[in-house]
């Protein structure tokens, strides 16, 4: 029996850095020529560009999230797709040193998923990416690697695997009674509310950033209550709405809990090197968090308040990535989020949702 198995994808990836990537904002003249967000990543063409050294890892949905599972003590697998090459070996070796079960399908006529991260001064990146097996994933290869496997929770990151093979993977591990946190990929939310509704009536927690909420529920940006009133009628379980610096909010179905982030702290000065792996790191703290039974006890009354430890763990996990290069290498254990007394403090409102 597992505590936890996650699914999606997992890369090979290299990170660049330079201060000549430049970040420019023009939404005026961008947005004409295919920038939505009226920002692009830039680089002067036809010349040499120097660079910082580059820095291998391995990243992906369900390696970065296993990670912060196996981390914080719960007993992780996680099941995938690569190569038969080199990368799927390198994930491979640092899947067994953390501690992790890898289900790993091996597919002949495509390789291990690459990305080349473009990292710019101030965090800002662009990645390109090579998807390669880890879209191939298929119900046949899940159903031979874990059809008698036990596991408490699920975690889905799909990234592009196929609307229907997810949906088959919601459909069997439900009906084994499993908890299920569902992370939409931004391939699956453009399908729209009605085609994922199968999927998020099935879940315990989804978590989303606040454009791809709005998105989804087709309700302004602005517009925080309508959007959580809309995701809770699709969702019997828990609603995250993470918002980049600004923090989080999460909706039980009764309470919004809202957050902030954890401010600077000794040399950091809350310095971002490195967006990568950002949401992956707070969407499984926070499905840790949840996991592990905290009490909250006042005036010698307690009571089991796990959203508030869920929101401090996810938080504290995202800010200690974002704090590094790579999607894992700030990824916090369990003894180091509890005995730091930076973790230890993060005020967190609460209010009732009508």
């Amino acid at each position: 029996m597992f505590d936890i198995i996650t699914i999606g994808t997992v890369t090979r990836d290299v990170f660049l850095s330079s201060p000549l990537f430049k970040i420019i904002k023009d939404p005026q003249h961008l947005k004409k020529i295919g920038f939505p967000t009226g920002e692009a990543q830039c680089f002067a063409f036809g010349g040499k560009i120097e660079i910082g050294k580059p820095i291998l890892a391995t990243g992906g949905g369900a390696s970065n999230t296993a990670i912060t599972f196996s981390r914080n003590g719960l007993k992780t697998a996680s099941l995938f797709k690569v190569g038969q090459d080199e990368a799927a070996e390198d994930i491979l070796e640092k899947f067994h040193k953390e501690k992790i079960t890898p289900f790993a399908v091996k597919e002949k006529n495509k390789a291990t998923a690459y990305s080349v991260i473009l990292l710019a001064p101030g965090g800002e990146r662009t990645i390109l990416v090579y998807r390669g097996a880890s879209e191939n994933l298929r119900i046949k290869d899940i159903l031979s690697e874990v059809s008698n496997i036990k596991t408490r929770w699920l975690y889905i990151s799909p990234g592009k695997i196929p609307f229907d093979v997810i949906k088959k993977i919601f459909d069997y591990f439900s009906k084994q009674k499993t908890l299920i946190a569902f992370n939409p990929s931004k391939n699956m939310i453009q399908m729209g509310m009605n085609k994922i509704k199968p999927l998020l009536v099935k879940s315990k927690v989804v978590i989303l950033n606040r454009e791809e909420a709005a998105y989804l529920t087709n309700i302004d940006y602005f517009n925080e209550k309508e959007i959580f009133k809309k995701l809770d009628r699709a969702v019997p379980g828990i609603a995250v709405m993470t918002n980049g610096p600004k923090g989080v909010s999460v909706s039980d179905g009764f309470n919004i809990y809202r957050a902030g982030i954890f401010s600077a702290f000794g040399e950091k000065k809350n310095k971002v090197i490195d967006r990568t792996g950002a949401g992956d790191a707070f969407g499984s703290g926070f499905v840790a968090g949840l996991m592990q039974k905290k009490e909250k006890c006042i005036k010698g009354l307690c009571k089991i308040n796990n959203i508030e430890h869920a929101i401090r763990l996810g938080s504290a996990n995202a800010t200690s990535v974002v704090e590094h290069i790579g999607a894992k290498e700030g990824i916090l254990t369990k003894s180091g989020f509890e005995r730091s007394k930076r973790w230890q403090k993060l005020q967190i409102e609460m209010r009732k949702l009508n």
